[in-house]
């Protein structure tokens, strides 16, 4: 699939030998002869790709063509990406004027070496030879020139996908091992679902933890994702997690157990153990040791690929999950395919269909994944050349499913190259769709001169158009991130090929030396402790584009970086176009990072740093800048003003971050910001949210209290952005300056979109009572509310009218002395909260409805803060029903 990759880097290479910059400055170094050449010879081997697409499937020679024109197509890239970093370079130059010997400084070294016109003849002569050379092998070869095959457009193809086939009687047979008392020598047992990948495991897995009389069985439920990396102190804290409703950091494996124990006492519970590869006896047991307090009749249900383990705790008798049978898989195909139960409504397609469905063998994945590609196949020759096609025969004795080499090799030329990216993430690795796209438009997937599109929106319908054909699915219990299917990830590291990889720290000694000098693309699993010989071999990966770190599923546990290999890496690597260095414990972050002048995306959250170096603003090309939860980072330097193609930037959790910059105001590519601060030079910063799109994640306006004027609340616009999550942030100091009722007509005038809000904190507002928006039963999605330090708030919201709301958090509300039916609202109060929790109410007296009594048909939790519960009859649930 080398052609594909290589078709898209000849395309963004097309589009810079026609930009205008580029000319340009081609002309001003007297190398516009040696682009031109550069150009003809391109041409003439793209109108050859068509044709080696073909072949490169069975031949070789021909995929061994294509991977040296792809390694070409990078060296061309990087060549015009340094042109047309130098022309904005000196456009900047000219802007402002002449260069003093301040500003030379500051001026990074790849700018001042030799002179760019001799280094770029050199470069184009060689790369156009190398060019040349692959144009004359086309005859030994025997590529022709093709007319490109007609391409269609592609259409979402979103299926209901509720209607499950063909594993009622396997819930069924089940439900009665999940439900009924069987013999146990312990209070828990398992309930085993194994099989190949791709059969349905974690399917019928969700079947049971969704049936209702399950929910009903069962007083404690968690769902953990394992994977092939079994750890303990991830597996224990996910189910803590879950069970309690609050997320918290423990120092060790003891204490989160202790804990976890203590919420398991007495309670029978249901733990889904998705998808475990693990055959340690002696972990296993280590693991399960606080499960032994729970009530008898606890069950875990355990999807695995492996027996041993299950062997070696006495488990026989295993379920194995079945294929399909014919009927059922024609079904599931039809349903996909043709939006019906059968052919019936289309003849013609019948007997091919049933072809396709025989091959693949009762697989539900292959099915489905095949079926949705046909979605938009609607010609008969079309479903006849699936039914015929070469990768069948190429799928006996591999490990890739033929039928998702076949959804594959349907996508469009981008969609294959957006795809094999993701072999950079490992199997149930979850990620965020907004960063993948960020990570997608970084690498220069994203740009489309046919396109008015802007990046981030062509990236957001290729993320759907790939979820929608199943390469991506949602992750379990959280419909925000996403994780693709063992087999889809083994599919994209297969059709990766020599152009990306994926390390452990621990591989990288072994790993030969010619490899790390082709690699273009490369994340790597962190040690703990990460020390300089490890990363030594990387100093000859000068062409690497992609240096990504990857991190345990516990988000909590640190990880320390040397800093010799920040200083002395980071520059050996000068094609980088991303730099992910977060959670490594950097303090202090090298001046030498401005000499990676292709960077488009950097990534240093959670680190301790209280500053960026200067030389930060060179890197004229950056898009992304991620500093989340940088809580000692207090500046950011006033030349980031020349970065003009900065257009998100993450500053959210940077509590000691408060003044904002006066460039940010300024700037006209920023299309998101987390965090703006009102107050000091920047007092009408607010009105800089009305031109940030509805791309990202949310919003934290801090400063609110100095807003002047509701108008400029209102200028905002809030109500046309789509957020998740929205923070609202006064003064937490209450002196006799507060004006009420301007801050409660801020607030009013701060209203969000309710499409997508899902988190809502409103910190410190001075007003006496909350605008009619907060709390209103329009914003579905909201799932968690936290109210803090309103001090001069006399009453609370109709909380109780939000219909997916899970997670209340009131504090510090100094006046609130009853809480009634304001709060409560009207028809069934609280359909969905699992967590409520009241801290520091000082005055708070009584809890009061019409009838007495307030019902929480789903509460997990009752977090009594202080005296608050005690003085409202919550010490004996007088008020209070769950």
């Amino acid at each position: 699939m080398a052609e594909i990759i290589a078709s898209q880097l000849l395309k963004a290479v097309f589009e810079k030998l026609s930009s205008e910059a580029v000319k340009k400055i081609g002309r001003s170094q007297g190398i516009q002869s040696e682009l031109k050449k550069l150009e003809r010879t391109l041409t003439q081997i793209q109108s050859l790709l068509n044709d080696a697409s073909q072949k490169e499937i069975t031949d070789e020679a021909v995929q061994n063509w294509l991977n040296g024109l792809q390694h070409l197509a990078y060296d061309i890239d990087d060549v015009l990406d340094d042109l047309a970093t130098e022309a904005m370079h000196r456009e900047l130059t000219q802007q402002s004027g002449a260069i003093t010997s301040k500003v030379k400084r500051l001026v990074p070294t790849w700018y001042t070496n030799l002179s760019l016109s001799q280094r770029m003849h050199h470069k184009l002569d060689d790369i156009t030879t190398k060019l040349q050379d692959l144009e004359k092998e086309k005859v030994t070869l025997g590529l022709i020139v093709k007319d490109e095959r007609s391409k269609r457009t592609y259409q979402t193809s979103l299926v209901d996908t509720s209607g499950i086939v063909g594993r009622q009687e396997e819930k069924k047979e089940l439900l009665v091992k999940l439900l009924g008392d069987e013999p146990c020598d312990k209070n828990f047992s398992i309930v085993p679902i194994v099989g190949m990948g791709g059969l349905g495991k974690t399917t019928l897995a969700r079947l049971l933890y969704d049936d209702e009389e399950v929910k009903k069985h069962f007083e404690l439920m968690a769902w953990v994702c394992v994977s092939d990396q079994f750890d303990i102190f991830h597996i224990s804290k996910v189910i803590l997690q879950s069970v309690k409703g609050e997320d918290k950091e423990f120092a060790d494996l003891n204490l989160l157990q202790v804990a976890l124990k203590k919420q398991l006492r007495d309670k029978r519970f249901l733990v889904v153990l998705d998808d475990v590869w693990s055959e340690n006896y002696d972990e296993w047991q280590t693991l399960v040791s606080p499960f032994h307090a729970c009530a008898p009749g606890s069950k875990i249900i355990m999807t695995t690929r492996k027996v041993q383990l299950l062997n070696k705790l006495g488990y026989d008798h295993l379920y194995h999950v079945q294929t399909l049978s014919h009927d059922d898989a024609v079904t599931l195909f039809a349903q996909h395919a043709l939006g019906a139960n059968n052919f019936d409504s289309h003849p013609v397609l019948k007997q091919y269909g049933e072809g396709i469905v025989e091959k693949c063998d009762g697989l539900p994945l292959a099915l489905s994944v095949l079926g949705r590609l046909l979605r938009t196949k609607t010609e008969e020759e079309e479903w006849k050349e699936l039914l015929n096609s070469e990768i069948w025969r190429l799928g006996k004795g591999d490990e890739i499913v033929p039928a998702l080499r076949l959804s594959y090799n349907d996508l469009s030329a981008c969609l294959k190259q957006l795809f094999a990216y993701c072999s950079l993430f490992p199997k149930d690795y979850a990620f965020n769709k907004e960063h993948m796209i960020l990570l997608w438009m970084a690498e220069g997937f994203l740009n489309q001169s046919s396109s008015d599109k802007s990046m981030e929106r062509l990236g957001l319908e290729y993320f759907e158009e790939l979820l929608s054909r199943s390469f991506f699915q949602h992750a379990p219990n959280n419909k925000y991130t996403f994780v693709m299917h063992d087999l889809l990830n083994d599919l994209a590291t297969s059709v990766a090929g020599e152009f990306f990889s994926r390390l452990d720290i621990e591989m990288v000694q072994d790993v030969r030396k010619e490899a790390l000098e082709k690699y273009r693309h490369m994340s790597f699993f962190c040690d703990e402790f990460i020390a300089y010989p490890k990363f030594d071999p990387f100093k000859t990966a000068k062409i690497l584009r992609t240096f990504f770190s990857l991190q345990g599923k516990d988000s909590f546990k640190k990880f320390y970086i040397s800093s010799k290999i920040l200083v002395d890496l980071l520059p050996e690597l000068p094609m980088l176009r991303v730099l992910s260095l977060r959670n490594l414990c950097i303090s202090e972050v090298p001046e030498t990072i401005g000499s990676l002048k292709h960077l488009r995306y950097l990534d240093l959250s959670k680190n301790p740093i209280t500053h960026l170096p200067e030389s930060v603003g060179n890197l004229y090309n950056l898009q992304t800048l991620l500093l989340c939860d940088c809580s000692n980072l207090i500046n950011l330097p006033n030349n980031f003003s020349k970065l003009n193609n900065l257009r998100h930037l993450d500053i959210y959790g940077t509590s000691l971050f408060n003044k904002f910059p006066l460039w940010i105001s300024q700037s006209k590519s920023l299309q998101t910001v987390s965090k703006i601060i009102v107050g000091g030079d920047s007092t009408p910063a607010i009105t800089k949210i009305k031109e940030l799109t509805d791309f990202g994640w949310g919003i934290h306006i801090k400063g609110l209290d100095k807003v002047e004027m509701a108008m400029h609340a209102q200028e905002a616009n809030l109500l046309q952005k789509r957020f998740r999550w929205l923070k609202l942030e006064w003064s937490d100091v209450f002196d006799g300056s507060r004006k009420e009722s301007l801050e409660k007509e801020v607030l009013c005038g701060l209203k969000p979109n309710s499409a997508r809000l899902t988190f809502l904190h409103i910190v410190s507002y001075g007003g006496i009572e909350f605008p009619i928006w907060v709390g209103d039963p329009s914003f579905l999605q909201l799932t968690e509310v936290l109210i803090h330090g309103c001090k001069n708030c006399t009453s609370l919201p109709p909380f109780g009218q939000l219909p997916s709301l899970k997670r209340l958090f009131i504090e510090d509300m100094d006046e609130v002395k009853a809480m009634g039916s304001e709060l409560v609202g009207t028809g069934l109060p609280f359909p969905s909260l699992e967590v409520l929790k009241l801290e520091n109410m000082k005055r708070l007296e009584v809890w009061s409805t019409n009838n007495g009594v307030v019902s929480f048909p789903c509460l997990k939790e009752l977090v009594p803060g202080s005296s608050s519960f005690r003085s409202c009859g919550f010490a004996n649930k007088k008020y209070f029903r769950a």
